[in-house]
């Protein structure tokens, strides 16, 4: 499964509203992809949201200021946990396994 469409993402709109405007905050420019298992159907109430922060013009580039993000991420009101990766970050088959099945939540345009 490649990219799926936002609707699948296992997430009360209201919290996908604010995590968006985090991401819009904190992150403007990276393209952000929700990914596990809150998007391939095997999550639950307590489920963590999965995301992966990538470079749209260079995937392989480092994401400046991740850290303010995970930091934001956790002084929010957001009641589930949410785990950030950087792309840059992680193994080949590990990019392979997300693209698999993958929800863009922000597209790295600057647009929330």
């Amino acid at each position: 499964m490649p990219e799926l469409a936002l609707e699948r993402l296992d997430m009360q709109p209201q919290h996908l509203a604010l995590l968006r405007e985090l991401l819009h905050q904190h992150l403007p420019q990276a393209e952000v992809w929700a990914y596990g298992s809150r998007v391939n159907g095997d999550g639950h109430e307590a489920s963590d949201l999965d995301l992966v922060v990538r470079q749209p013009a260079d995937p392989k580039q480092e994401t400046p200021a991740l850290w303010e993000m995970k930091e934001a991420l956790v002084e929010s009101n957001l009641p589930i946990r949410v785990d950030v990766v950087d792309w840059a970050h992680i193994p080949a088959s590990f990019h392979r396994e997300i693209e698999r099945a993958y929800v863009v939540v922000q597209t790295g345009s600057g647009d929330a």
